[in-house]
């Protein structure tokens, strides 16, 4: 009897030693990787500072068995990397799933730049990857269920972790609806809370969301709470209560902080910025393995900067390095002159013009609106490359023609002016917009600054915003009118509502937007201006002069300055 009471009180005894163990793993993840893979960049023999083979090596010292790996989307756009397998060679398995499953992801949530890569691209590769690839909020229009995966469970260490992906619902605000067919993108807060229920009868010991959507509601002009908004992620965290721990992404930012939410509790919210440069680290400890409790969760944000180049990354893909080489390497024309972006932000520029003109040729439209979509770059004059389009454009947008009265054209240019440029008063005296107490962050996004082409005009900063543009005409020497209707090139981004160009400029609804779109291309406008240019002996590109800032001689003077602070350098 003695002896059977001993063997209980050693059972128990053992039991409640487990209990009371603690134990520790470790949810890193990525986001917004824009393709960024090699620690060398293809074609220039340069050494990045990051990218995920400096992140490959990090994954590597953390111990496998207590790790989970996620991906918070955006990695189908943005480099040649990854444009090479979505359009040029489809028919081996492409390369990003390949890189994914080579360092073991668990999960991956889809982004909007991911959609921009159109159905015959995520459709083809959903299967070549090892993970799931998540979005609750992203409907199929024909079954009502989700069109991803809507959420996934994972046991690690003897843990039953639930992962719920949401993508931003502002998808139809950017992108041609051929991209996206079959799908409806629902509230990011409806969408959470109906799929919560469902993950929590799961069990798990912890929930975490895999959010591609940003912090900041306030956004583009959106409202705190407001249906669809671009980046509810803090709305949900707020107000559907389960989760303990929420990646978040989409808008290139940091962020490691507790959120309260509505029902007192909190959540910690890690946003893990761009293009590899950082992991986002959560260090969650457990008290035992039976029926275990959170302690504690620990937010990091892993520079990858000063991390070292995993070799073993680097050898397994170097076939996949040598073939992407070779593509960009391609010459496809000579351009006659160097060009910069930074002269874009100041007046008219040969950079714009280079786009315009494509633009404009391609088209047959009365003008052409774009915007530089690099914020720094330089393209030399001499041989131009294939690896030289992705920094004079960056993003896979389709060339859009669209009608627009006169006044509408005006009121664009009105709209685009007013964030971009200041009023010069006696108390101010720089030319752009400056976040405020900063003097080289802007107040806006520099790929939302439009200029035009095919018409004359001006934008006189002694003005109010809303009264700088004064269009005289024409280029070609016409006359323009305010109730006459012209065509006009601009990019699908633009075309779909993106930056609010169209609604908050010129006052169209989406319906009318939508109504007055006469055609697209069929494939992106980096497409046609490869083929354009390698249609050309030597690219001249037609500097027209056709806008400045006035008055001219305040303007040269104060640009100088500026454009030293903008740019951090002589």
């Amino acid at each position: 009897m003695i002896r059977i009471i001993t063997i209980i009180f050693l059972l128990l005894f053992v039991l409640s030693c487990d209990n009371n163990t603690e134990n520790k793993i470790y949810v890193a993840a990525t986001t917004d990787v824009h393709g960024v893979i090699f620690g060398n960049v293809p074609a220039s023999g340069n050494e990045a500072r990051y990218s995920l083979s400096t992140a490959a090596g990090y994954f590597r010292s953390l111990d496998s068995q207590k790790l989970i790996l996620l991906d918070n989307g955006d990695n189908l756009q943005g480099s040649p990397s990854v444009y090479y397998y979505n359009f040029e060679d489809t028919l081996v398995d492409h390369l990003w799933p390949r890189v994914l499953n080579y360092l073991d992801y668990d999960a991956l949530t889809v982004g909007n730049h991911d959609i921009e890569a159109g159905h015959s691209v995520y459709d083809r590769i959903r299967s070549e990857y090892n993970a799931p690839m998540l979005a609750a909020n992203a409907v199929s229009t024909v079954t009502g269920e989700p069109y991803f995966t809507p959420y996934t469970i994972i046991r690690q260490d003897g843990f039953k972790i639930a992962v719920m992906g949401l993508i931003t619902p502002g998808v139809p605000g950017w992108l041609p609806e051929i991209l996206y067919s079959g799908i409806e993108f629902e509230d990011m807060v409806i969408s959470a809370r109906k799929w919560m229920p469902v993950i929590l009868e799961e069990d798990p010991d912890i929930v975490i969301g895999l959010f591609h959507s940003g912090w900041n509601e306030s956004y583009g002009g959106g409202d705190i709470g407001s249906f669809k908004n671009e980046n509810a992620s803090l709305s949900v965290a707020r107000e559907v209560p389960g989760f303990d721990l929420i990646f978040i992404g989409h808008d290139h930012d940091l962020m490691n902080d507790f959120l309260v939410t509505d029902t007192g509790d909190s959540v910690l919210i890690i946003d893990g910025g761009s293009h590899a440069r950082f992991i986002s680290l959560a260090e969650i400890q457990f008290s035992g393995n039976k029926d275990p409790e959170i302690i504690s969760i620990k937010g990091s944000s892993v520079r990858t900067d000063t991390l070292q180049l995993n070799k073993d990354f680097e050898d397994h893909f170097k076939g996949d390095y040598k073939i992407i080489s070779e593509y960009i390497n391609r010459p496809i024309g000579y351009l006659d002159r160097t060009i910069s972006s930074r002269e874009s932000y100041f007046g008219d520029s040969d950079f714009m013009d280079l786009i315009h003109q494509v633009q404009m040729q391609t088209s047959n439209a009365d003008v052409s609106f774009a915007a530089p979509l690099s914020f720094d770059v330089k393209i030399d004059s001499g041989i131009l490359r294939v690896n030289d389009m992705f920094n004079l454009y960056r993003f896979e947008n389709m060339l859009y023609t669209m009608q627009l009265s006169g006044e509408e054209i005006d009121r664009y240019l009105e709209y685009s002016s007013s964030m971009w440029f200041s009023t010069l008063t006696a108390g101010e005296n720089r030319i752009l917009k400056y976040q405020d107490g900063s003097n080289n962050m802007l107040q806006n996004r520099y790929y939302n600054f439009d200029s035009a082409s095919g018409i004359e005009y001006s934008v006189d900063l002694r003005k109010e915003d809303g009264q700088k543009v004064e269009i005289s005409g024409f280029s070609d020497g016409r006359a323009f009118y305010a109730d006459s209707l012209y065509s006009v090139a601009l990019n699908s981004y633009r075309g779909n509502g993106g930056g609010g160009h169209l609604e908050r400029g010129c006052g169209l609804s989406k319906e009318e937007i939508k109504e007055r779109i006469i055609r697209s291309t069929d494939k992106d406008l980096r497409y046609y201006m490869i083929k354009w240019i390698e249609n050309t002996d030597t690219i001249r590109i037609e500097s027209d002069n056709n806008w400045k800032l006035i008055p001219e001689k305040i303007i040269d003077n104060l640009s100088e300055t500026e454009i030293i602070g903008l740019f951090n350098r002589e």
